[in-house]
This record gives C-alpha cells, structure tokens and sequence, in this order.
C-alpha cells in the first residue's frame, strides 16, 4: 500500500470517532487467511443512534455493526477487476466473521449477516454506471444495486466541503483536490495539513500555496515542523547534508537550517506575487521582475502580494 493510502487511512482512524462522537471507530481488519486478503480498513459501529444527524454516508452506518471500507486514491485502478478484487476481499471478511461467531459458545450469537461495503474513490467509473443501477441515498453517496449485500459507492470529488467528510474527501483528484486542500488547510492541525501536502496528487501550485500560508505564521509549532522537515529531508540525502555541513562550520548548523527555511519562504512568496499578478494581468516590466526577483525582505514581498490583489498595476503593487 502506497503513502497517499496510508495517509487516507490515518485520517480515518484519527478522525472517525471525534467526527461521529465516538459512535463509530476505525480499526485495522484481521488478515483473512487466503496468502493475503485484506480490505484498507473497518468502521466499528458503537452507538448508531448517533450519526443519524450527520450527512451522508454516515447515517448509514446505523444499521450495520462492522463495515469494510476500500480506500482509492487518485491514480489507482478503477476498472473491473480492482473492483472484484474489493469484492473478493468484502467476501473473505464474510467468511471469517460467519465462522467466528460459529465458534462462539452461545447459538444465540450466530451471525446470519451480510458484511457492507463502503468503495470510496474520487468518482464514479463509467462502465460501473453502464453494469449496475446507482441510487442516491445522498450527495455523491449511491447505493450500487442489484447486490446481495449492502454496496455503497461514496464519490470524493462530488461531495460536500464538511468537516464531517474530511476522511472521505482526502480520496479527491485533480481541481477537486485543490478546491479541498485550501479549504481545509485552516482546519486542521498543521502536522495533518503537511502530510496531505507530502502524500496527496494535488497541483504544484496549491502545495506551493499551502507551504507558502504554512511558513508564513509565527506559531513556534510552524517553526518547530518546518526544522523537522528539513531535518529528515537532510538526512535522507547525505550529500547536502555534508554541503550545508561544511558551509555551517563557522556558524553552525543550527543557523544553516534557519537560514535555509528563511530562503524558502522568501522564494514561495516571490512565486505567490507573480502568480497573483499573472492572474489579475498586470505583467510588471523587466526592471519591475527584477526588483521581485531582487528582494530578499520577506515582509516587503508579503506587503507586495497583499497590494497585488487590489492594485491597478504591477507597479501599484510595489510601493
């Protein structure tokens, strides 16, 4: 299982039961014993009663006890076998808890159930639309119909922007990617928005976005992550790391890393600026490019881009 999966499985485990009041839990499922079958997670559903309030697909949740749910990520396969392959897995956990409560001592305990499963993706492939009746039960939530168990399709692009929804939309792609990570950057914690930064496919230009309105504040917190990051991308590549070593010698490490996140912020706000006065066409002269390009005083180049969304001209914004 690759990073961005993981990433979408954390939130759910970090976030199901704060969203939902504590009446539902994630939990990782049981290997099931054939080699390796194994579905990305369970919903461990406490108190039903409590998400009947909460939009779609969490109400849901109040007719099962378990549900396995299958993470899809943007650039993983939504064509027919990655499919069956959910259903085989859905299939297995079947099994496994039919034969588990086989074995209870109490008959009253026999399950005679079907497992439900939750496919999240960002959308909905064509040729499922063509084979299977959808019906809505809710924004971009179908039920996937005929089956003999309960089948939920939940399409992340197409839902609602809902702090409730936040474990769901981290499978978004493309614009509808970008649209939640900027909305959903200021609610969350730093740590969260920086591992949705690292592991999601969003545009180039949003991470930049991001990383530029991440390093901006003054939070001890934001400086302390920003020093950890580098940190471990230093030491992940021994070769700059002995570069800033030796040019550290006289002042210390310490200051090259503070040094370094300082250049970085001023190099994301340069880019900012010029992005904000491409998109409202005011396209400064090359002596005005070469003052942008010039300036090394964060707070100038902030005032700059502030200016820059209101002012007439590209020389309007740099005053």
């Amino acid at each position: 299982m690759g990073q961005p999966d993981q990433f979408a499985k954390r939130t759910f485990a970090d976030a199901t039961e704060r969203i939902t009041g504590g009446a539902v839990a994630w939990q990782d499922p049981p290997e099931i014993g054939l080699v390796k079958v194994q579905g990305d997670g369970l919903l461990l559903v406490r108190h039903p009663d409590r998400v009947a309030a909460l939009p779609a697909p969490w109400p849901e949740a109040r007719m099962h006890e378990e549900i396995l749910v299958e993470l899809k990520m943007p650039g993983d396969h939504l064509d027919f076998p990655a499919v069956e392959r959910a259903l085989l897995r859905r299939q297995a956990r079947q099994v496994q808890r039919a034969e588990r409560e086989e074995r209870a001592e109490s008959s009253a305990r026999v399950w005679l159930g079907q497992e439900p499963l939750w496919f999240v993706a960002p959308h909905v492939p064509d040729w499922l639309r063509a084979q299977r009746a959808l019906v809505a039960i809710g924004t971009a939530c179908y039920r996937v119909e005929p089956s003999p168990f309960p089948f939920l399709w939940i399409a992340a692009n197409d839902l609602p922007l809902r702090d409730e929804l936040v474990p769901f939309l981290v499978a978004r792609s493309g614009r509808a990617l970008d649209e939640f990570a900027r909305w959903v950057a200021p609610r969350m914690p730093l740590a969260w928005v920086l591992g949705m930064v690292r592991f999601t496919a969003m545009s180039a230009t949003v991470r930049e976005e991001l990383l530029w309105w991440v390093g901006k504040g003054e939070d001890p917190e934001v400086k302390a992550r920003e020093r950890e990051i580098l940190q471990a991308l230093l030491g992940a590549n021994p070769d700059v790391q002995q570069k800033l070593v030796e040019k550290g010698i006289e002042k210390g490490i310490e200051k090259g890393i503070e040094k370094g996140i300082e250049e970085g912020r001023v190099a994301e706000a340069r880019s900012a600026l010029r992005r904000v006065l491409a998109l409202r066409q005011l396209a400064p002269t090359p002596e005005e490019d070469a003052r942008i390009e010039g300036c090394a005083d964060l707070a100038v180049l902030e005032r700059w881009l502030e200016r820059a969304v209101t002012a007439e001209t590209a020389a309007g914004a740099l005053t």
